[in-house]
C-alpha cells in the first residue's frame, strides 16, 4: 500500500447571512450569523512551503488570508447565496487563485453540528449531527468485560450525504436530514438499545449499520453513518466497509530541526496534540465489532508513553517534529502491534495538522 500525506489546516470567521434559495417562510432566509470554521486538506508536493516542516503553518496562513476577507461581514456582500455549499465553493477557488495544490477537501462548518465538505471531485457532502442518551450492554464479550454490564452512554450520530448523487436539482439541506432522522431519534433515545429488534449487540459498528440498512432506503444520497459511543470513539460505516477510531491527546515538546536560525519553530515549544489512530477491519460476526476498544487503547499505549511528556526531537529514529513526520512515525510503530491502522491524523491545534493514510480517507469528522 502507498502512503499519502495530507496536510490540514482551519480557521474561524464571524459572519452574518441570509440563503434565500430555501424555502420560503425557512428560518434561514432571515438575516442570521454563525461562528463558522473553514477547513481544508491538501495533498501538497514535496518541497512547497518555506521550509521543510513549515507546510502546517503555511497552509494555515493562506486559508486564513482567505477567511478574513469574510471576518465581520455580510456573507451576501461577497457572494450572491451564501449557503454552505456555495461558501465552500468561493473557498476553494480563493485558495486556487492563491496557488494551493493539491486540494483533495475544503470543507464549511456552520455549526458545530452541521456543515458541507467540497471533495477533489467537485462532489459536496452535507453533515448533520444528532444526539440521543440510551443504554445497552455487548452479551458476547468476554467474561469480567466492563461492557458486558449493562451501561449507558450519550450517542451522536453524524449522516453524511452527497448532494450531487441524487440527481435532483434541490439540494439536501439540513430540515431535510431533520426529517429522515426524526423516527430513529424516536426508536433510540432513553432506550435499552439491545431490546430493539436488529440491536442485541448493539456495538458502534453494529448500529452504524444498522441505521445504515434503514436509513439509505429513505435517503439515497447517503454515503456514510458515522456513531460516536463516546467522545474519543466510534465507528464509520459505508454500506461496505467498517472503520473505527481512537482519539487521544498528547503533550510533548519538540523543535522543527529544519527550520531556520531565528524561526520561532526553531526554538523548544510544545503542543498539546489531538491524535486520532483509525482502523479497518472485517466485522467480526461473533463480538459485533472490528477491533476492541479497550484493545486498541492497550497495544496502543508503550506507543503513547514514547510521546506523551516526552521532548519529541529527542527520539533517534524520528525524521524530524513536524505533524507529518510525526504521524508518519506513529503509522509505522502502531501498525507493528496494530495492523488494522490504515490512518493517523495528528492535529497541533484544531483543525491544524496532517494525515498519514495506507487506506481509504473515509468522512471529514467535526472539529
Amino acid at each position: 500500500m502507498s502512503l499519502t500525506t495530507l496536510h490540514t489546516a482551519s480557521a474561524s470567521f464571524e459572519s452574518a447571512r441570509q440563503v434565500d434559495v430555501l424555502p420560503a417562510g425557512h428560518r434561514g432566509q432571515r438575516l442570521h450569523g454563525h461562528s463558522f470554521v473553514a477547513r481544508i486538506r491538501a495533498d501538497l508536493p514535496q518541497g512547497w512551503g518555506p521550509y521543510p516542516g513549515a507546510q502546517v503553518t503555511q497552509l494555515a496562513a493562506r486559508l486564513q488570508g482567505c477567511t478574513d476577507q469574510l471576518d465581520y461581514r455580510l456573507l451576501n456582500e461577497v457572494l450572491p447565496s451564501p449557503s454552505d455549499e456555495n461558501l465552500a465553493r468561493w473557498l476553494r477557488d480563493q485558495l486556487l487563485a492563491q496557488q494551493v495544490p493539491g486540494l483533495e477537501q475544503v470543507g464549511i462548518q456552520s455549526t458545530t453540528d452541521q456543515g458541507v465538505d467540497l471533495d477533489r471531485h467537485d462532489q459536496a457532502h452535507v453533515w448533520r449531527r444528532y444526539r440521543f442518551q440510551s443504554a445497552h450492554k455487548l452479551p458476547n464479550v468476554p467474561l469480567g468485560h466492563k461492557c458486558g454490564r449493562l451501561h449507558g452512554h450519550g450517542f451522536e450520530v453524524i449522516l453524511h450525504a452527497n448532494q450531487d448523487a441524487g440527481g435532483r436539482d434541490i439540494s439536501i439541506d439540513y430540515d431535510h436530514l431533520d426529517e429522515v432522522w426524526a423516527p430513529f431519534h424516536y426508536q433510540l433515545h432513553h432506550r435499552y438499545l439491545n431490546d430493539i429488534e436488529g440491536l442485541s449487540n448493539p456495538t458502534s459498528e453494529v448500529l452504524a449499520g444498522w441505521l445504515w440498512e434503514r436509513l439509505k432506503p429513505v435517503l439515497p444520497e447517503l454515503s456514510w453513518v458515522t456513531v460516536y459511543e463516546t467522545g474519543s470513539c466510534g465507528a464509520n460505516f459505508n454500506g461496505h466497509d467498517y472503520r473505527i477510531w481512537k482519539e487521544m491527546t498528547l503533550d510533548s515538546a519538540l523543535v522543527l530541526k529544519q527550520a531556520p536560525a531565528g524561526d520561532a519553530l526553531a526554538q523548544v515549544h510544545g503542543h498539546t496534540y489531538t491524535l486520532r489512530l483509525h482502523l479497518s477491519a472485517p466485522l467480526d460476526q461473533v463480538m459485533g465489532w472490528t477491533v476492541d476498544f479497550g484493545d486498541v487503547k492497550a497495544l496502543f499505549k508503550p506507543i503513547f508513553k514514547m510521546l506523551d511528556h516526552q521532548p519529541l526531537h529527542e527520539i533517534a529514529d524520528l525524521a524530524d517534529c513536524d505533524a507529518a513526520s510525526i504521524a508518519h512515525w506513529i503509522l509505522h510503530k502502531a501498525r507493528v502491534v496494530l495492523p488494522q491502522v490504515d490512518r493517523v491524523d495528528l492535529y497541533e491545534t484544531r483543525g491544524c495538522g496532517a494525515l498519514a493514510l495506507v487506506g481509504q480517507e473515509g468522512p471529514a469528522l467535526p472539529i
